[in-house]
């Protein structure tokens, strides 16, 4: 009965001024969608009739106070509070980033307790989530102190996916961000999610160079010969797939991404301009390295068409069957190598 039970797939709303409820509410208007997940919002019922009111969205949906108490077959709402918010749709708020905090708190304890098995995140403002008991860049950041593991901002479609050495990171600080250390951790991290999460057995990993043209020898910054070469090099001794430093401006173009399973790029633009250029509205930020499986669509709040029902939700349905897929390869490849651990017991 166990392995037959439906995938409960938690949902936090993001910033309720955005267009995260009605990217979540179009995903979840299909029907057949919960033929393959039961998906939880992490809300309250006034929030979402409000939003489906003024988007012109009618969904069925069931209310619970816990996700555990979810059922099958329908859309649920954990009532996370109680008062209702002021929506204000376009409008950078305070009020706005407070709830979208609370929906994800409550999610995330959730993913921790099991009560869900995926945690798929709408768009939060950066800015309006600030507050004392919330000081973190985005979600990933607070995902790695909430979960168990070494985060990875992981941009993934079937036939692209960019890592980052350094994401949140001002540029004057990347190159004293990137030491050794951080190099090999972030390799095996996606070499793990890669085999784990992707089954992809003996992952292919290209590293973007850190300067222009890779440094040019130590023309242009010498980063790239001092840090990654050495690093690439005692990798590749170890046997692990991995090549590079390349240069970033010519590597896509090239269509060179294509002979490799993932690319780890130095710094945040340097990754997601080109993956969001060739992938946009179908890509996912799925952070991988975590304890836990989390993804979310790879856009923002979108507040200029908040509240007018134009919001292409195909990123977040993506990201929906992202986490789906990615829990079920993490199950099936823990219990594949938890049995070769027992038979290997027993022999000795």
């Amino acid at each position: 009965m166990e392995e037959k039970r439906k995938i409960k797939l938690g949902i936090s709303i993001g910033d309720l001024n955005g267009i995260g409820c009605e990217i979540a509410l179009k995903t979840f208007e299909d029907a057949r969608m919960l033929d393959f997940c039961t998906p939880i919002i992490f809300a309250s019922n006034k929030t979402i009739s409000h939003q489906m009111k003024a988007l012109n969205i009618n969904i069925a949906f069931n209310g619970v106070q816990d996700a555990s108490k979810a059922i099958d077959g329908k859309l649920n709402i954990v009532n996370v509070w109680k008062e209702v918010p002021n929506i204000q749709f376009g409008e950078a708020t305070e009020e706005g980033g407070s709830y979208a905090i609370k929906s994800l708190k409550a999610a995330v304890t959730a993913l921790k307790n099991e009560t869900i098995d995926v945690l798929v995140t709408a768009p939060i403002n950066k800015n309006n989530i600030q507050s004392e008991g919330f000081s973190f860049p985005g979600h990933t950041d607070y995902l790695a102190e909430q979960l168990e593991g070494e985060s990875l901002m992981f941009m993934v479609t079937d036939s692209l996916k960019v890592g980052l050495l350094t994401d949140h990171v001002a540029v004057k600080d990347v190159s004293k961000t990137i030491i050794p250390r951080l190099v090999r951790d972030k390799v095996k991290t996606v070499e793990k999610s890669l085999t784990m999460d992707f089954g992809i057995r003996k992952p292919r990993i290209a590293l973007l160079g850190i300067n222009p043209h890779s440094g040019d020898n130590g023309v242009i910054g010498k980063e790239d010969d001092e840090v990654l070469k050495p690093v690439i090099k005692e990798l590749a001794e170890l046997g692990h797939l991995v090549y590079g430093p390349y240069p970033a401006d010519s590597f896509f173009g090239s269509d060179g991404y294509k002979k490799f399973d993932a690319i780890l790029a130095a710094y945040h633009d340097q990754g997601l301009i080109p993956f969001k250029t060739l992938s946009f509205g179908q890509g996912v930020n799925f952070t991988a390295g975590l304890n836990r499986v989390r993804t979310s669509p790879d856009h923002g709040t979108a507040y200029e068409i908040a509240g007018q029902g134009k919001a292409d939700y195909g990123s977040f349905k993506e990201a929906v069957f992202t986490g789906l897929n990615i829990f079920k390869n993490r199950t099936e490849y823990l219990e594949l190598t938890e049995n070769v651990l027992k038979k290997q017991r027993v022999k000795r």
